[in-house]
């Protein structure tokens, strides 16, 4: 299924699913109250809601509750996530950001994923502007896929990692790189050049629905970044390094995930200006407008304005 969190002309924000009419369906309306109206409310008991969901088929396809998309405005599907941590995944990211930086490869990299915790208070919508922070003159867009937790866990193996994701979205990790690189020569961060937004959406993809795409420690799936409709980022998820098994044991070691937090990838090979370089283009300006799309997950578009 594909979960949507949206604003409707009444001003009210209601979570639901995408019909097979291609339509937004208010889950609270549709099941006349016996599902929640919100997307954390839900995750926190998503097995019994998916149960009744189930049990009541014909609220996949019920006209009762339903909105043309064209009606709504979708916000991110998690708008209001428990914690955000983004990883560094992807090695070809990794390895070509630091030469561009003439940094070698850390060996530490390969022993442990890490993470850094975002601003889970900063989440922006698909279609929303994005203020450039005053003070930025290099922003950059990053080309990432998150899940988000479904079931509380602690000291999770990477085995049974798969229980506890609820499902993946697309995930937009803007960044300013003139304040990241200078305050990370202090040795703490990335944080000023982080914490401004982050975009999620379109939709909030259930597993099952990518079932047939696993392929090495993910899916098969094709991740692009346009630029003002110019192609710069193309990679898949396929060529992760750590799985996100991988990284739900390391991030629940000593701690307890809980249902409605946000478990970023890191950005996918090419998918960055500061990995591509200022000669293949520039930081990102005002006007400027960056679509990220991953395969089966939908397109998230977002403007860029000033601060």
């Amino acid at each position: 299924m594909k979960f949507i969190t949206f604003l409707k002309k009444d001003g009210s924000i209601r979570a639901g699913w995408i019909n097979p009419r291609n339509e937004a369906v208010d889950m609270h309306e549709a099941s006349n109250g016996h599902l929640p109206d919100n997307m954390l409310s839900f995750l926190e008991n998503h097995e019994e809601h998916l149960k009744y969901i189930q049990q009541n088929q014909a609220l996949l396809d019920s006209e009762t509750g339903t909105y043309p998309l064209d009606e709504v405005r979708l916000k991110a599907p998690l708008h209001n996530p428990k914690s955000v941590r983004d990883f560094y995944a992807f090695e070809q990211h990794v390895k070509t950001a630091r030469e561009n930086r003439g940094l070698e490869m850390i060996p530490e990299w390969y022993e442990i994923p890490v993470f850094y915790f975002t601003n889970h208070l900063a989440i922006k919508d698909p279609e929303e502007e994005i203020r450039r922070p005053r003070t930025c003159e290099w922003l950059d867009y990053e080309l990432e896929i998150a899940c988000v937790i479904g079931k509380e866990g602690r000291n999770i193996k990477a085995e049974d990692a798969e229980q506890h994701i609820f499902g993946f979205m697309v995930m937009n990790d803007w960044s300013a790189r003139d304040l990241q690189r200078k305050e990370m020569k202090v040795g703490l961060g990335p944080a000023k050049g982080k914490d401004f937004a982050t975009s999620f959406g379109p939709y909030l993809v259930t597993k099952d629905e990518l079932e047939s795409h696993k392929a090495g420690k993910g899916y098969d799936l094709q991740m692009k970044a346009r630029v003002n409709g110019r192609e710069l980022s193309t990679g898949n998820m396929k060529d992760l390094y750590y799985s996100f098994g991988e990284m739900i044991e390391r991030a629940s070691a000593g701690t307890t995930l809980y249902p409605g937090e946000v478990i970023g990838s890191g950005t996918v090979g090419t998918g960055c200006i500061l990995e591509l370089g200022t000669d293949v283009h520039r930081w990102l300006d005002p006007g400027d407008e960056v679509e990220l799309e991953i395969e089966g997950l939908g397109v998230l578009k977002n403007k860029i304005k000033e601060d």
